[in-house]
């Protein structure tokens, strides 16, 4: 009932956020089988009841020996525990701080047990790796022993406990094997489980035995010393020899062949160890590399963000192509609407100046006659 509850909390929750009228728009396919699966794994229920499910004997004389039904019930019931990661993602602070799920919302990330999953190995793998492995091995064990004690009597939860290890860390000694398909079944499932918890151990500690970036600067500091010591060292060491060759041989009354050749020996030797250590170091790889690596690592995390940006501009580029096609119509038909209206206006204008012109030459014409008839009517 609550997982009802909770289910239809969530879909009225996504309804308000897409802004749709109506609760079936957000149902799909995906949704509905993802609703359903839960259901179901929350419906499984066994009732002690205390009946028996009996299976043939195989070829093999390998007996199915009769187990109970509620072992084919009580198994799918640890299904459940994905309650757990859903709890942890409700409590987490990446899903209860606002600024984070802001943030989140901004980089179109979701806030799901997945991502609080991620954050949690990325943060504390160690401890998360050894939860999950103890609470594996205490479930598989259970399982197994719940499916082996009808078949072998003599079989305890200490023996499934050893039996689960040695499967899951892929030793398998064989002093203890199942008898029945259930337990193969969890002994199968537990061994790939144990194969994937050792390939994320070996992750881990690589990454914790991995240099950052600060220790490689220093490692990679010292080994320039060591080397720019060893040259000189080696250098010295030529020098040297050269001169007791040269003593040895031109300077001395009597060449003592001995000594001339162990300082030839010691000569060749100091010639090997500064000769390649020589032609390496203008280029120095070593440093060149770490810095190479560290800058390809920051531009492959900025490229996700360059992306999202130059999808964010296309999209915005995309509108403003869609709005400026519906404008153009709608700023055409305004402007002949005005070119118009003002043709109209200038017209009015025009004939209304006409009109006035026309009164004020009859209004001239009409004063002229009156003072050249008043004039006419003085001299008389």
């Amino acid at each position: 009932i609550y997982i009802y509850i909770y289910i239809y909390k969530k879909k009225l929750l996504y309804v308000h956020d897409i802004g749709a009228e109506d609760w079936r728009i957000a149902m799909t396919t995906d949704r509905l089988a993802f609703i359903a699966l839960e259901l179901s794994v929350a419906a499984i229920h066994p009732y002690p009841v205390g009946l028996l499910a009996y299976f043939q004997q195989s070829a093999s004389r390998m007996a199915l020996s009769e187990t109970e039904l509620e072992i084919v019930l009580a198994l799918p019931m640890f299904l459940r525990l994905y309650l757990m990661a859903r709890a942890m993602m409700l409590h987490s602070r990446l899903f209860t701080d606002t600024a984070s799920r802001s943030i989140g919302a901004l980089n179109k990330i979701h806030f799901n047990s997945r991502f609080v999953g991620k954050t949690l190995m990325t943060t504390y793998p160690g401890t998360v790796l050894m939860i999950f492995s103890v609470s594996l091995w205490i479930v598989a064990a259970w399982g197994l022993h719940v499916c082996e004690r009808y078949a072998d009597l003599s079989s305890n939860y200490m023996e499934a406990l050893w039996m689960v290890s040695v499967t899951f860390l892929s030793i398998g000694y064989g002093d203890v094997v199942p008898h029945t398909y259930c337990g193969r079944s969890i002994c199968l499932l537990t061994g790939i489980m144990g194969a994937g918890c050792t390939v994320l151990v070996v992750a881990v500690v690589a990454r914790k035995l991995e240099l950052s970036r600060a220790e490689k600067h220093v490692h990679n500091f010292m080994m320039d010393s060591h080397i720019s010591k060893r040259i000189k060292i080696a250098a010295a060491n030529v020098l040297r020899e050269t001169w007791l060759i040269y003593k040895h041989t031109k300077l001395s009354r009597e060449r003592d062949e001995t000594r001339v050749r162990t300082h030839q020996r010691k000569l060749l030797l100091a010639i090997q160890q500064y000769g390649p250590r020589l032609m390496p170091r203008p280029s120095d790889p070593k440093p060149m590399n770490s810095l190479m690596y560290d800058v390809l690592s920051e531009v492959q995390g900025c490229r996700g963000e360059l992306h999202a940006h130059i999808h964010g501009l296309e999209k915005s580029v995309q509108e403003l192509r869609e709005g400026f096609r519906i404008l153009m119509p709608l700023l055409s038909s305004t402007l002949s609407t005005q070119n118009c209206s003002i043709r109209h206006l200038l017209r009015v204008r025009e004939g209304r100046g006409r009109v006035w012109g026309r009164s004020r030459e009859v209004t001239r014409t009409a004063g002229s006659q009156k003072r050249h008839f008043c004039s006419r009517n003085t001299s008389g």
